[in-house]
């Protein structure tokens, strides 16, 4: 599923990006080599903790600045070599880190949000890859309110953003209280070193 989004964004889904035989041991795999941990941010002045678990992972000198936290990144576990490889084909683009976020149920989320830091270049390519439970992603135009969309993300999906996408809009993974099961998700990107 591919979206031509206003102002030159390009949203793509593929739903099935890993064969559903393999899905629960990737999820173990990434599970049982990242080092997710709970980390303090900045938000509007205020040091809050972040409402997820998570990860940096990349190249040496990827390091990233996103919330007044600066991620020096840990070395690539195994896991996380292989998928990098699988998604840049995908996404037609190569990336030297990726944030790992584990939502440990449907109380964990991400406030609405965009991925445009300087380090990230004019136009990024993110390609963010979901294993586990089902959660709802939305994305809004940062002016017009009728350019929006809701998607729920499926266990072996891949979604890529590019184009102008983190210039016009903003993305977030809400509170979805009901789901009692956990989902990692993986935004692999390049950081301008």
């Amino acid at each position: 599923m591919r979206w031509e989004l206003d102002e030159g964004g390009v949203l793509e889904l593929l739903p099935d990006f890993v064969p559903a035989a393999e899905r629960v041991r990737w999820f173990e795999r990434v599970r049982g080599t990242v080092p997710f941990e709970a980390k303090q941010i900045r938000i509007m002045g205020r040091t809050v903790a972040q409402p997820r678990l998570t990860a940096w992972i990349g190249d040496p000198d990827a390091v990233y600045t996103y919330s007044g936290v600066q991620n020096v990144p840990v070395p690539w576990p195994e896991p996380l070599r292989e998928l990098r490889e699988l998604v840049a084909v995908a996404a037609g683009a190569e990336f030297n880190s990726v944030l790992c976020n584990l939502y440990r149920d449907g109380h964990d989320s991400m406030g609405m949000h965009s991925d445009s830091e300087r380090e990230l270049g004019p136009n990024p390519r993110i390609a963010s890859l979901s294993f586990g439970a089902v959660r709802r992603f939305q994305l809004r135009h940062r002016r017009n309110k009728a350019a929006r969309l809701d998607l729920d993300l499926p266990d072996g999906s891949l979604l890529i953003m590019s184009g102008s996408v983190q210039h016009h809009y903003r993305h977030a993974v809400p509170k979805q209280p009901a789901i009692d099961a956990p989902r990692i998700n993986l935004t692999f990107r390049n950081v301008l070193t």
